[in-house]
């Protein structure tokens, strides 16, 4: 027998085998009552591809990789919920869209979560494009903080309840405006594209042109030109809520109505510490005195009034306090006798350690100091609450006592997305994402200044409202701060009542406390119906 009878009788053997194991697996789930498993159809990275295709193909969603060159398409799913006594229908997306290079080439996929009331006509309706900042951060604060419908279960001063649950939150936007929350690259689900670079995403420039790519992709493929736009920012959010607010309008025409600063801070040189830098100084003291007043370290006549108190230091650090630091060693002994003491009784702090401290307290320093003989530290996102660190000899706090509600945000929305969002995705939702080393870049100095461009977005666009939002004990980006950056980027009279200043008893997460998120509502009601 020859070699090709030899193949021939072999290949028909190992066929018919192949039939009659393929005979007992199909039986063997048919006595079960079962079906054999179905092979996974492609996966889609449009509408289009989905209409050309049978219902047989469409992908198995329950395992998501959010690197892959083409993505699945969104989920929706039809909720409601009752908020501020009105019943809210509403139906939420979410899902990737995918970011191209000019050649169409796949670079990144962006996460998103969107949720679109029921019934109403998108040209009336607003839609406000929402983040937080880090830079790292994924938008689950500002998503389950205050502005979607859902919200872990937090004490009335915003401390997590174990175990840990979330429910209807009766104080969500969704009464007034669509919702859209973004996760960056590198952030929450969001992903290069496998065999991109994820440090091309990593920047200052880079960040606001892919979030902007987003955007002009969102509104475009869900037919929202015509819709009132917002951007809402917090935190390093908001340097690139102004960046993407003039970016939007000169590369794509793209105009927005209003953008809205949580915790702001346009320019970085108002929050670093450096030697020579004494900017940082006048302007933290205000909020190291509230912080000093809610722990009740300050003198029986500055504890009466909270803001009656911070007028009169706001007096101090602007003028003699700034003057004091601008003389440098040209400052007489008696002044600096005299500056050191109101230090110490503005801020609750010994006389001699502000001596030690050259006159310029630190913000680290200043939270380990303030209640160190209890063996306390005080927070830097939110300044009352307080932590206990491994001894009380450092100058610096080991962790911010702020930070401990990371947990139940976490809990609660990798549950929430998964069972009632019907969202299925094993990779890990980064709440503190891997983007390190961030590129600052900035052709003015060597501090990131984003003011420009939000002066600049709100000339090319008069109709543009600008609403910062600002807590009293934030030692993140102090209120002082965000005032005077505003005060120093040349606003012309006529803008100038387009900005809007609100001022909460809370720290840099101004929703956590029940009070300042249902103040909060009520100041978004204002602004959204204010022309």
């Amino acid at each position: 027998m020859n070699l090709q009878c030899v193949f021939f009788y072999r290949s028909h053997f190992i066929l018919a085998a192949l039939v009659f194991n393929l005979f007992l697996y199909t039986t063997s789930f048919a006595q079960r009552g079962q079906h054999p498993p179905i092979p996974r159809g492609p996966q889609y990275s449009n509408k289009e591809q989905l209409k050309n295709d049978s219902p047989s193909k469409i992908l198995d969603t329950s395992y998501v990789e959010s690197n892959n060159a083409v993505i699945p398409m969104p989920v929706t799913k039809q909720h409601q919920v009752q908020i501020r006594g009105k019943l809210i229908k509403y139906t939420t997306t979410t899902g990737y869209i995918q970011l191209k290079n000019e050649e169409g080439e796949p670079k990144g996929n962006v996460f998103f979560v969107a949720y679109t009331a029921d019934g109403e006509k998108k040209v009336d309706r607003p839609v406000t494009f929402a983040f937080n900042g880090g830079p790292g951060s994924s938008s689950v604060w500002v998503h389950m903080g205050f502005m979607g419908p859902k919200r872990p279960k937090l004490t009335d001063e915003g401390e997590s309840i174990s175990p840990y649950g979330y429910e209807d939150n009766p104080e969500s936007w969704l009464d007034k405006t669509d919702l859209v929350f973004i996760d960056p690259i590198s952030t929450g689900y969001s992903r290069a594209v496998k065999g991109e670079n994820p440090a091309q995403f990593h920047g200052f420039v880079e960040d606001v042109q892919s979030v902007a790519d987003f955007i002009r992709l969102y509104i475009t493929k869900n037919e929202r030109w015509a819709s009132p736009k917002y951007i809402m920012g917090e935190s390093y959010g908001t340097p690139r809520a102004a960046g993407l607010a003039q970016y939007l309008q000169d590369r794509y025409s793209l105009y927005f109505d209003g953008v809205i600063m949580l915790s702001s801070i346009l320019n970085m040189q108002t929050a670093r510490f450096d030697i020579g830098n004494d900017l940082p100084y006048p302007l933290f003291l205000p909020t190291y005195t509230a912080t000093a007043w809610y722990h009740k370290q300050l003198e029986p006549a500055l504890q009466q009034d909270l803001k009656k108190t911070l007028t009169e230091v706001e007096a101090f650090a602007k003028n003699e306090y700034t003057l004091a630091l601008m003389k440098g060693s040209d400052l007489s002994d008696a002044e600096y006798t005299t500056i050191a003491e109101k230090l110490a009784k503005y801020t609750g702090l010994n006389k001699d350690y502000v001596v030690e401290t050259n006159l310029r307290i630190n913000i680290h320093k200043f939270c380990k100091e303030l209640r160190r003989k209890e063996g306390l530290t005080v927070g830097r996102l939110d300044s009352r609450f307080t932590g206990r660190d491994y001894d009380d000899a450092g100058e610096t706090f080991e962790f911010d006592p702020a930070g401990k509600s990371g947990g139940t945000f976490a809990a609660s929305f990798n549950h929430y997305i998964r069972t009632e969002l019907g969202y299925k995705n094993n990779l890990p939702y980064d709440v503190s994402g891997r983007v390190q080393p961030w590129n600052y870049n900035n052709v003015q100095n060597k501090y990131l200044n984003t003011a420009e461009y939000l002066r600049q977005a709100m000339a090319k666009n008069p109709d543009l409202k600008v609403w910062v939002i600002c807590g009293y004990y934030d030692l993140a980006t102090p209120y002082a701060a965000a005032e005077y950056v505003f005060k120093h980027m040349n606003l012309r009279p006529e803008q100038q009542p387009k900005v809007n200043f609100t001022y909460y008893e809370a720290g840099h997460m101004v929703y956590m406390p029940k009070n300042s998120m249902l103040q909060l509502n009520k100041d978004a009601d204002q602004f959204y119906s204010k022309k």
